[in-house]
């Protein structure tokens, strides 16, 4: 065991170059996730049937086979129908799709929780529907599922670790590489390790702030302790 290699590993391009790609395939991949997600989950609204069916399909397939299949389906099979794409787009594509399926049902559920009287109120005050959606639900539905979204976020960030096996060059495929050349696994996996602790310690940091922007009792508590020390005299409040 060497510390001091861990550290180097730790500072090599290598290891932040994989670290960076990493990063860079769970962000896309979970942005275009929600906006797949999103609109499963409003297409779930509708009454079309076969509408309705088309998604359930979709939840079906992606909810129900194992992401690594799905990523070395998508870059091994697309190819002979004429689809050729690389390996990085193959990852996102697949985790893309995954990650919409489970976002579908978080995001339903959130706009589930919104409560009926508050669209038909909007609608009452002349809102479309449209606007009732953006202005009334969303807002509301985006703090419900906030730490269910977050969760997403963080189990993101492992799963892309699976995209080493169609050869894209994230942290854990740098680490094994960089491990098989000497056998130093300890170290390779240690640095490795500690760059994927670092991420997730970013995004819950980040989804604490978000949580804590987004709590309307915080909001309360400010407009209610303001006032009070104004108005009353200093010996009062004590």
């Amino acid at each position: 065991m060497s510390l001091e290699l861990v550290f180097d590993y730790l500072l090599s391009p290598a290891f932040f170059h994989g670290a960076v790609l990493t990063l860079l395939i769970t962000i896309v991949s979970l942005f275009f996730g929600i906006i797949v997600g999103l609109i499963i989950a409003l297409l779930q609204e509708t009454e079309l049937r076969a509408v309705k069916a088309a998604t359930l399909v979709y939840l079906w397939l992606f909810r129900g086979t194992p992401v690594l299949f799905q990523i070395i389906f998508i870059y091994n099979v697309l190819p002979g129908f004429g689809i050729r794409l690389s390996a990085i787009l193959s990852a996102v594509l697949a985790l893309s799709l995954n990650e919409g399926a489970y976002m579908a049902e978080i995001l339903r559920s959130g706009l589930h929780a919104v409560k009926k009287g508050q669209r038909t109120a909007g609608l009452a005050l002349g809102m479309t529907r449209a606007s009732v959606m953006r202005f009334v639900v969303m807002p509301q539905a985006a703090r419900i599922v906030l730490p269910a979204v977050g969760n997403q976020m963080i189990g993101m960030l492992k799963t892309s670790a699976l995209v080493s096996v169609v050869a894209v060059e994230e942290l854990l495929l740098v680490a094994n590489q960089t491990a098989s050349a000497n056998f130093r696994y300890f170290e390779a996996l240690s640095a490795a390790g500690i760059y994927y602790l670092v991420l997730t310690t970013i995004f819950m940091v980040f989804q604490s702030i978000l949580e804590r922007s987004l709590d309307p009792k915080r909001g309360r508590r400010g407009s209610v302790r303001k006032p009070l020390s104004l108005i009353a005299p200093k010996s009062e409040i004590q």
